[in-house]
């Protein structure tokens, strides 16, 4: 579905970006793995390449650090010299109940989740416009369509993600740029297993499916997103949450 096509996917070392990365490259796309962890990148490029047969490209990045996000690109044109599809999936998550939110969790939370998006995206299109169009896929939360006690930070910083997905899927259209957002409910990953066991659970049975998420999951709506079957699909904010109450 992707064979051809060059992917850019932040987050890319483990959980939703891992297997983001790994079911484009199962679809022929060559893939572009951004993290800051140099060495556990470079291994994840070497078995994709090794898996598929595809080109994976390893390429060490703070997302939140503008200038590095300029330099990155910069070199991405020199060697790859074009983009198709970018996946904004880097993300943290620092929960605090208002009270006790700090300046710095305000910050890096929304210099990773918010900012680094606007940074991605403003090279990443100029690329895209070079190729004739584009996918942005900004990954969300359903924090942010549904909001959560304790989360204010967290849910501001994906909600503000979502506005900037229907402003540049109007701004971009003319180019042939879509730009989508998926919003993840309860998704196994290292985030979620880091809650303690009875708020697991409640998580758990609020979920109207009766199971928690799996990144693949996500991957399969990112992989729609991407490919041409959505070809006239833009400014749309797609829930993947198993029918999730919150």
């Amino acid at each position: 579905m992707l064979r051809g096509k060059t992917a850019l996917i932040t987050g890319a070392s483990r959980g939703i970006g891992l297997a983001i990365a790994d079911t484009f490259a199962r679809h022929g796309c060559r893939v572009v793995l951004c993290a800051r962890d140099a060495s556990s990148l470079e291994c994840t490029a070497a078995q994709i390449t090794q898996d598929y047969g595809v080109e994976a490209i390893a390429l060490p990045l703070d997302v939140a650090d503008a200038q590095a996000v300029k330099g990155a690109y910069q070199s991405l044109f020199k060697t790859v010299k074009t983009l198709d599809i970018l996946v904004n999936n880097a993300g943290i998550l620092d929960d605090a109940l208002l009270g006790m939110v700090s300046q710095a969790q305000i910050e890096r939370t929304f210099g990773i989740n918010t900012f680094a998006p606007l940074y991605m995206a403003q090279y990443g299109a100029r690329l895209m416009h070079k190729n004739g169009g584009g996918s942005i896929i900004n990954i969300s939360s359903i924090i942010a369509t549904h909001g959560n006690a304790g989360q204010a930070v967290y849910g501001g910083s994906k909600a503000a993600l979502l506005g900037i997905t229907l402003s540049l899927a109007k701004e971009l259209a003319a180019q042939h740029i879509r730009v989508n957002a998926i919003a993840p409910g309860f998704i196994d990953t290292d985030m979620t297993r880091s809650l303690s066991a009875q708020k697991f659970e409640e998580r758990l049975r609020s979920i109207a499916m009766g199971r928690i998420g799996t990144p693949q999951d996500i991957a399969n709506t990112a992989l729609y997103l991407a490919s041409d079957l959505s070809a006239y699909v833009t400014g749309q904010v797609i829930g993947v949450d198993g029918g999730m109450l919150i």
